[in-house]
């Protein structure tokens, strides 16, 4: 049977984000690149931790990771989120177009 997904064709965003500590990397990095050592600082984390949710964020999209010399930067893909967001509203709107209706079988 052909299934809709629930946010989006590639792994659920939304859902990766229920984490709280995958969240806090989000919103750490929503303020621009960091290396890990920054994230496990901001997040008191600890750094394989940290490691492990960056490994889920960049398999999903969210992330993007780069080598500066000795250090790996990360950051986010707006796209990613943006696309989230967007199925997310899109989602909101139906819901409050059908408000009204009630199902009656």
């Amino acid at each position: 049977m052909n299934q809709v997904p629930v946010i989006s064709s590639n792994p659920d965003v939304v859902r990766l984000l229920g984490d709280p500590l995958r969240a806090q990397i989000v919103r750490t990095l929503a303020g621009g690149p960091a290396t890990t050592s920054h994230l496990v600082a901001d997040t008191g984390a600890k750094q394989p931790n940290v490691s492990g949710h960056l490994k889920l964020l960049r398999e999903a999209g969210v992330v993007t990771s780069e080598s500066r010399g000795r250090f790996t930067h990360h950051r986010l893909v707006p796209g990613a989120l943006q696309g989230a967001a967007l199925h997310l509203a899109d989602l909101a709107a139906q819901a409050r177009a059908n408000d009204e209706v009630v199902r009656t079988s």
